[in-house]
Formats: structure tokens, sequence, C-alpha cells
């Protein structure tokens, strides 16, 4: 039904989409997810030519929409767009606000536009709220009426965009359980969320926005269960990371020590768990592999859960195959195993690397 070919978009000091390649096909609920800034807002607009791309071509139903040939107005009739901010009008009543496209764009009788309006006011659960002004009506209910307004014009492809991020925890639940009426309907949509319970359900499929494109495209279970690409990963499961590497054996100690510190207490980790890391990085790093390694070639990679309070510690380094555990260093072994709640050692097929110890602290 979409298709996007090398789609950009650039502002001044910032370009969210480099080159976006993707097709949507009829019936597809997309989840679009990834950190703040990934441009996730801005593909619905380009999509929807509420924004001009710079570079590439969007075809809806075959026909290129970026060219300059095309009926923009007509396109966007076929495409609803529920905004964070319901942009309602404040002087109409709820089913003012609902009669009004079908009635000015698609010349629908009043009559018409008001039965159908009814209907989706009851769909959404307020028929009872038909005559009042949006300012009588909670964020909520105003999104729900959104979502209705957008509905009355029949569209063939609906977008949200973040539909539930202006609203109070409190009334997010009633947005989304209407979403998930509405996604039953077979309508093509595309949901820009960050509440990832919410996206994983309602989905048959998954867009992971990152480097300035569609960094992961999936199903549920492969985007939000097991993904397969790293920092998709690191999103899903919410883990924030750290990484140094260690090539000299006069490395700058008290700068790695800092760093670790600084992640420590930015992620509010325990001071159990930072006292455990401290004393396992200088056991393993300072103790165990420094003074067997002629020339050290060390990389470690910290990851703190934030969904699992649970770090992960992670060491690559070069040289033999060997485990801390056949080093000669007894003592340090026996403080790293006490230390962490799980500590392995595998053979690490790396260009650089030939070991890889990891510990858990819980």
């Amino acid at each position: 039904m979409i298709k996007l070919e090398h789609l950009k978009k650039v502002y001044p000091n910032v370009v969210p989409l480099k080159d976006v390649n993707a097709e949507i096909n009829e019936g597809d609920i997309i989840s679009v997810i990834g950190p703040s800034g990934t441009g996730k807002s801005t593909l619905l607009r380009c999509i929807n030519l509420l924004e001009r791309p710079d570079g590439g071509k969007i075809f809806f139903k075959n026909e290129e929409i970026t060219s300059p040939k095309c009926n923009v107005p007509k396109i966007r009739q076929k495409m609803g767009m529920v905004f964070q901010s319901f942009n309602l009008f404040g002087h109409l009543t709820v089913i003012e606000n609902i009669m009004l496209a079908p009635v000015k764009l698609k010349g629908e009788t009043r009559q018409a536009a008001y039965d159908n309006g009814m209907r989706l006011l009851k769909m959404v659960g307020l028929s009872d709220k038909y005559l009042n002004y949006p300012d009588e009506l909670s964020g909520g209910q105003k999104q729900r009426i959104a979502i209705a307004r957008t509905l009355a014009m029949n569209p063939d492809v609906i977008l949200l965009d973040e539909p539930t991020s202006a609203l109070d925890p409190t009334m997010v639940g009633e947005v989304q359980a209407v979403i998930r009426e509405l996604a039953k309907t077979g309508k093509t949509m595309m949901i820009v969320t960050h509440e990832m319970n919410f996206a994983h359900a309602i989905c048959n499929r998954a867009f992971y926005m990152d480097e300035g494109g569609i960094y992961e495209d999936g199903t549920p279970d492969e985007i939000f269960v097991n993904p397969k690409r790293e920092n998709t990963r690191r999103f899903i499961h919410r883990l924030k990371t750290l990484e140094f590497s260690i090539e000299s054996k006069n490395y700058d100690f008290p700068a790695v020590v800092s760093g670790i510190d600084t992640f420590c207490q930015k992620n509010m980790i325990s001071r159990r768990k930072t006292n455990s890391l401290h004393l396992s990085f200088e056991e393993l790093i300072q103790q165990i592999l420094l003074p067997s390694l002629v020339e050290p070639k060390i990389k470690a990679v910290i990851e703190y859960s934030e969904e699992n309070d649970e770090i992960s510690f992670e060491v690559f380094y070069n040289g033999a195959v060997i485990s801390p555990e056949e080093s000669d260093n007894k003592l340090s072994y026996g403080i790293l195993k006490s230390s962490a709640s799980e500590l392995t050692h595998e053979a690490y097929n790396g260009q650089d690397y030939s070991n890889k110890v990891k510990m858990i602290f819980k």
C-alpha cells in the first residue's frame, strides 16, 4: 500500500531521516519505536506530506505522492492523522468537530455526517458527550474524539503520532482500548509510541528507528522479545551502556575508575553493585589480565538493565585462550567468584580478541 524509497528529511543541524526504505502492506499495524530524536514523528509527517521530504520517493497505492503533480489534499483525505495534542476546534461541539471534514471536504450531507459521527462516538464510548465542547472534556476523552474525527473521513491509512504521550497516566488506558478495537477493523495503521507493552500487543510489525532510518524491522516477537541488532536490544531491554578499551599497561587508570563511578551514579546503581563492579574490574583487569598480557588489547562493556536492576560486565581480551580460573592468581579469581552472581569464560572468535569473560551482578 505504501512504499518508501530512500526517504530523506533534513533540518538545520540535524538529519532525522537519512535513507528510509520500507514497504507497508494493506492491513499492517506497525508500531514505530525508538529513542527520542530518531525521526519517528517525522516519518509519519512525511508519509502524510505534512512535511516535504528532501529526498527519495513515497508511493501510495502505486502513485508517487512526492511528485509535484500529486493532488496532496486528496491524498490526505485517505490518510488520517491523530496527533499528540488533539487539535480539536474549541468553538465547535464534539459532534460538529467530527462532522466538519466530511461535510466540507467530501460533500456529505449534514444528516449523513451526523449519523456517522454518532456511530463513531458510540464506538469510542462518548456518545453522551456529542453536545459538549472540547474544554469540557478530559485529555483522554479529547483524544478519543480526535480518533473518531479521523475515522469520520473513512481513511485507508491511520497514522497515530504518540497518541497517549500528552495524557495523564490514568487516561492512557482508555485511549489504548479504543486503538485496540480499531486495530481489529483491518485498517492499515502506523503508531508512534513509547509504551512498549502496548506497542508489542497492538502490532503485526514493528519498526525500530535509529541512525537515520529503520534500524530493524520485524514481527513483534522479533523486535520486542528477540531483537537481532545491538541498538534494538539495548533499547527494548532498557540497557544503559559504558564501553572502554585498554591497549597499554600504562593506561589512564583513574579516568576509567572515574568513568565507572559516573556511570553508576547517573543510573542510580546501588552502592553494593557499584563496589562489586569496581572490585571485579580491578581484580580481573589489574591483577589477572595486565600482568599476563605482553601487549594488552582489552575491551570492556558494562550494561545496566533498568528492567531487571542487573549489571552485565563483559571483558574481551587477546592472547592465548585462558580463563581467569586457570591463571596463577588464585586470590584474585576467588574474589571475582565471590563478587559476581555469575562468572563465565569462553573462547571468543573475534578478529582482535580470543577470550570473553562475562560477570553478572544482581
